[in-house]
């Protein structure tokens, strides 16, 4: 079984800056869209970002210009940069991976989740 463990999550204010870590406890073959999600308090789960494995990225249009997905596909790992976070950007983000090209067609592993808490 594949465990995702993400870290980076936590409190910070308006304009501030965090980054997000996702690995994957083993190498996982079939794996090709790595990403993250969010899910803030009464709304429904959204795609943040998500990259393929030749690199190629995709982002929500409210978090295109501060948000950066990259990832090491030898570590298996997958990371979102946030910059300029706003308080609606609080939410739990997980982390995601899948074996077609983007994470909209298909999620076969999630992470537990990380809170990020964005104060105004």
């Amino acid at each position: 079984q594949v465990q995702l463990v993400e870290s980076g999550g936590g409190l910070v204010q308006a304009g501030g800056s965090l980054t997000l870590s996702c690995a994957a406890s083993r190498t996982i073959v079939s794996v090709n869209a790595m990403g993250w999600y969010r899910q803030a308090p009464g709304k429904q789960r959204e795609l943040v970002a998500d990259i393929t494995r030749g690199g190629i990225t995709n982002y929500a249009d409210s978090v295109k210009g501060r948000f950066t997905i990259s990832r090491d596909n030898a570590k298996n790992a997958v990371f979102l940069q946030m910059n300029s976070l706003k308080p609606d950007d609080t939410a739990v983000y997980y982390c995601a991976v899948g074996s077609f090209r983007t994470l909209r067609l298909r999620q076969d592993y999630w992470g537990q989740g990380t809170q990020v808490t964005v104060s105004s």
